[in-house]
């Protein structure tokens, strides 16, 4: 569950993912107070009979006896994590379902009612934030295992995704679990997706260069597809594995799955996506792989040309947005200057958590990556910190322009190497989709400086550029938080995906 029992706390990293989802709890209910002008430091921080039962309820105990133990791990926590306890207890109708997603009770009533339903069912290797996982999902498939080597990724996925069982949400290497892979499902797969990386195409003077060892984890992907013998699988990967993509293509070919007594073959093909075409405020352009089990692609008469030929085609008449899109209606937030402070929450560069200013709903942009909802609590809008060189040469450069800009010359620390650095600093061009979000921002942000402000791009910010709702939360310390979003597919992007291959399940 997402609170494990206290009992069950034996390390460092169990404790550090335990507090920080105490710290959300305790964040989200003072923003909900902020936002209905209550003052939380009225509720007192005591322990009766109901606040017990609360705290079983969450999962955090399972009997008074575990209220010393509880205090000790909270230490300076504790007090303010019991008034927020206590608030919700008191308000329960302005809280909603604010804190659902960190009610173990909660949950398991959301997973029982998605394991009766009879939706398609979905296999996410590689999931990272959930970003693949998030667009078949709205388009009404259910998540049935789900498998990440990032701790973070995996407390990420874990809390955006309620519905699905924490035991469905593998953290480890695929190499160690694929051999087993059937011991985690026992239902017919209709899908498989994912994106293993592939590193390996610098050496191009390999006969196959997908055989790279750098490339090993793709070979597990194959091996995942001929052990569950899914209806179709979705693999994405970068642009630059087309080169390589007959490779693939051949490999996929030649699959051999056997389920029960059947032998199964596949049919595959490629073509880059661009996310841009399907709404989304980002230019950001994948190479998907689309394969059908011979059976279903016989049944229905369907190739991968056709399905990528229909999703084209569906693309035309999507609405095209911005960079700008993305950036209207948050909160202005002003530059961190004040160096290891990125954790730090601060009225004037930002929170983890906040009271929203605006619905989430003001453009056709917003509209689509909420869905239309209105969203009262913001996540993860926080600003990086800039020194003052960094903050001169973001201050100087108009959109558009890149290190090689004369202004910031006699600033530029990498003048000498402009021909390998040129895209080191770049001010992002507001009024076109945005260039893509990289896991590389986890580093810098100086290639993605805000059109406006005279900062980098938050990770909110960053986010809704790819197309994730204001409100799913990206768990981890602050940098981490833009490698899971660099890293994601676009969900809207995965919704088309879904949306044509649902058509054939």
């Amino acid at each position: 569950m997402i609170f494990k029992n206290i009992k069950e706390i034996n390390d460092k990293k169990l404790k550090a993912s335990f507090l920080e989802k105490i710290d959300l709890y305790i964040r989200i209910v003072e923003s909900i107070a902020e936002l209905n002008k209550l003052d939380i430091e009225n509720y007192i921080d005591s322990i009766d009979n109901v606040t017990i039962s609360n705290l079983t309820e969450l999962g955090l105990i399972e009997s008074e006896d575990e209220i010393q133990l509880l205090k000790k791990l909270l230490s300076t926590r504790f007090n303010p994590f019991i008034k927020s306890v206590n608030f919700t207890i008191n308000n329960k109708e302005i809280i909603g379902n604010h804190l659902d997603k960190l009610n173990n009770s909660i949950r398991l009533k959301y997973q029982k009612k998605e394991a009766e339903s009879d939706k398609p069912t979905l296999v996410d290797f590689f999931c990272g934030a959930g970003g693949l996982s998030l667009g078949f999902v709205k388009q009404g498939f259910k998540v049935i295992l789900a498998n990440d080597h990032e701790d973070v990724c995996i407390d990420t996925y874990s809390y955006n995704h309620p519905e699905v069982r924490e035991d469905k949400i593998i953290n480890g290497d695929i190499r160690k679990i694929v051999d087993n892979v059937k011991d985690y499902i026992n239902q017919d797969v209709d899908i498989i997706v994912g994106g293993p990386p592939c590193q390996g195409f610098s050496t191009a003077n390999q006969q196959r260069i997908i055989d790279d060892p750098r490339n090993e984890l793709y070979k597990y992907f194959i091996k995942a597809i001929t052990h569950l013998s899914p209806k179709f699988v979705v693999m994405e990967n970068v642009r630059g594995m087309l080169p390589y993509a007959q490779q693939v293509i051949d490999d996929y070919k030649n699959i051999v799955s056997v389920k029960d007594g059947i032998k199964y073959t596949y049919d595959v093909n490629c073509r880059i996506l661009i996310s841009d075409d399907f709404g989304v405020a980002q230019k950001r352009q994948r190479l998907i792989f689309i394969s059908i089990r011979n059976d279903v692609a016989h049944n229905n008469n369907i190739t991968p040309d056709a399905i990528f030929e229909q999703i084209i085609l569906n693309s035309d008449s999507i609405k095209t947005h911005t960079l700008n899109d993305a950036l209207e209606f948050i909160k202005s937030l002003e530059p961190n200057r004040i160096k290891n402070s990125n954790e730090i929450d601060s009225d004037i560069s930002g929170k983890k958590v906040d009271v929203n200013q605006f619905k989430g709903n003001e453009n056709s942009y917003l509209k689509l990556i909420n869905n239309g909802k209105n969203i009262p609590l913001i996540y993860n809008h926080k600003s990086r910190f800039v020194s003052d060189l960094n903050y001169d040469i973001y201050r100087l450069l108009d959109q558009g322009d890149d290190a090689t800009n004369e202004k910031i010359a006699h600033l530029m620390p990498y003048s000498h190497r402009n021909n390998v650095f040129k895209d080191k600093y770049y001010k992002l061009v507001a009024d076109k989709p945005c260039r893509t979000i990289t896991a590389h921002m986890r580093m810098d942000c100086h290639s993605h400086i805000h059109p406006y402000a005279v900062r980098s791009l938050t990770p909110r910010e960053a986010a809704r550029v790819q197309s994730f709702p204001d409100d799913y939360v990206f768990m981890g310390a602050y940098l981490k938080t833009y490698m899971q979003i660099g890293n994601a597919v676009p969900p809207i992007m995965a919704s088309y995906i879904a949306k044509e291959i649902k058509k054939y399940l």
